[in-house]
């Protein structure tokens, strides 16, 4: 079993434009996965509602909503490291990461690990 590691900026990005990604990662999945957030995930969505204005506090308040309703497993991590780096260090080349961050993608590129992001502002494809 697959496991897919959900990035903040990823989730932010789906609340804002409205996608159900656990609708879509099951419409792009033909395999047995499991959907994950690192445990410092939830940090940062509550320092984005804590220290930014208008439409990313309401993004984000959205985004921890769908990921305790939807159950969405953590990742834990005994670390204070950033969602980013946490990610770098736990990720293997089996698991899939859905990120928007472009450094982030970069960097797991040269890992090997598969990417999903979100295109269009409506649907979520592998990036090659």
């Amino acid at each position: 079993m697959k496991r897919i590691i959900l990035d903040t900026d990823f989730l932010v990005h789906c609340a804002d434009n409205k996608v159900d990604y656990v609708e879509e990662i099951r419409r792009i999945c033909s395999f047995n996965y499991k959907i994950f957030i690192i445990d410092r995930t939830i940090d940062e969505l509550n320092h984005l509602i804590d220290n930014s204005r208008g439409n990313i506090v309401l993004n984000a308040k959205l985004a921890r909503l769908i990921v305790t309703k939807k159950g969405i497993e953590k990742i834990s991590t005994s670390s204070n490291r950033t969602v980013d780096r946490l990610i770098l260090e736990n990720v293997t080349n089996e698991d899939i990461v859905a990120t928007m961050d472009a450094g982030l993608k970069q960097k797991l590129k040269k890992k090997g690990v598969q990417l999903i992001i979100l295109r269009k502002r409506q649907f979520l494809v592998f990036q090659p």
